[in-house]
């Protein structure tokens, strides 16, 4: 199958705000553009309006009087989800079980009425995508949650919807396996080259598989930035402090010693008596040579993560500094060191 079997088309969402009938707010006044053939992820935590704006776009909600959905410019906010054709994955998958896997995979060739033959090749270019072929006629408690997932993955992708969105499809899997989908799903969807949203509240499945990614919190948008923005140009504390981890440092140090070389943004601060430093654990270079200007602390944990050891140092203040260091070095706790950040690593606030 060619990427030129779907039909990238742009999404917009325009004061879309959603109200429960017994009065709760669960999506503020939203705005909100989706480009064609992009992956726009919605991250935040449960309850932050996320899963909601996915049904709003799919059609299984209607904004509040006044909100509109537009695929292509066209308003298609009175249609519902069959009239839109949207392909859409769950993390209860929501497979038939007494279907086959290419029955599964089908299903959705025989709503359309497809004629047999162009069902027939249709089912099978999905199996051969998915490395499925092998289990076409395995039923679905045969089968690993992976390969349900994937068989979710074909079944939303046969029909050639206009959009595809994914309701925290990897959620119930293990670790391993989600790290080895998340490949898959992100492989399959610059493939396809098809507009897609994915709901997730896994910062690294965001980051990985994210054109754009609109972190949300309480209903509202908090950032929408690329991957790298939302990471290294934080809006505000929650976007700051939901995405990986951010070190922060208070007033009343000399942020002209802890930064190497000169030049790096926290200079700007160095007169400022209350300054505050926010930087990331990678950011920081460790040393125990205590003659070098820097910051010094002292070695409160150390944890051996195999590619990294992670330092928790405390410098005197409520928050200790968190350190992504290589895997091979070896400080105690109670040791020493002197930590320094470099170029451009600071963000000041």
């Amino acid at each position: 199958m060619t990427t030129s079997s779907y039909q990238a088309i742009s999404i917009e969402l325009r004061h879309c705000a959603k109200t429960f009938p017994d009065g709760t707010r669960v999506l503020h006044d939203l705005d909100l553009e989706i480009y064609p053939g992009e992956t726009l992820v919605l991250l935040g935590p449960s309850g932050c309006g996320k899963t909601t704006t996915l049904r709003l776009i799919a059609g299984l909600e209607t904004p509040d009087t006044g909100g509109q959905v537009l695929f292509n410019g066209q308003d298609v906010t009175a249609l519902d989800i069959a009239k839109r054709n949207v392909g859409m994955v769950f993390q209860s998958y929501a497979l038939f079980p007494n279907m086959t896997v290419a029955e599964n995979v089908g299903y959705g060739l025989r709503i359309q009425k497809l004629p047999a033959d162009q069902q027939k090749q249709r089912v099978g270019e999905m199996l051969e995508m998915m490395r499925l072929t092998k289990l076409a006629n395995r039923h679905i408690d045969q089968l690993s949650g992976g390969q349900r997932q994937r068989v979710a993955l074909a079944r939303a992708i046969a029909t050639r919807p206009r959009v595809l969105l994914l309701d925290e499809p990897l959620t119930a899997l293990d670790a391993q396996l989600r790290d080895s989908l998340r490949v898959e799903i992100n492989l399959l969807l610059r493939q396809l080259g098809i507009t897609a949203v994915y709901v997730t509240h896994d910062q690294s499945e965001a980051m990985a598989l994210g054109d754009r990614i609109v972190v949300m919190a309480e209903g509202r948008i908090s950032q929408i930035g690329t991957p790298r923005q939302i990471y290294h140009q934080p809006k505000n504390d929650f976007v700051a402090d939901f995405i990986g981890t951010m070190n922060r440092v208070q007033g009343n140090i000399s942020l002209r010693r802890f930064t190497c070389p000169a030049g790096s943004l926290a200079v700007q601060a160095d007169d400022k008596e209350q300054a505050e430093l926010m930087f990331r654990p990678e950011d920081v270079r460790v040393s125990t040579e205590l003659h070098d200007d820097g910051l010094q602390g002292n070695v409160s944990a150390s944890f051996y993560l195999g590619d990294r050891t992670r330092l928790l140092v405390d410098i005197g203040q409520e928050r200790h500094i968190v350190v992504e260091s290589a895997a091979r070095c070896e400080l105690q706790p109670g040791q020493r060191v002197v930590m320094n950040l470099g170029n451009q690593a600071a963000l000041v606030a």
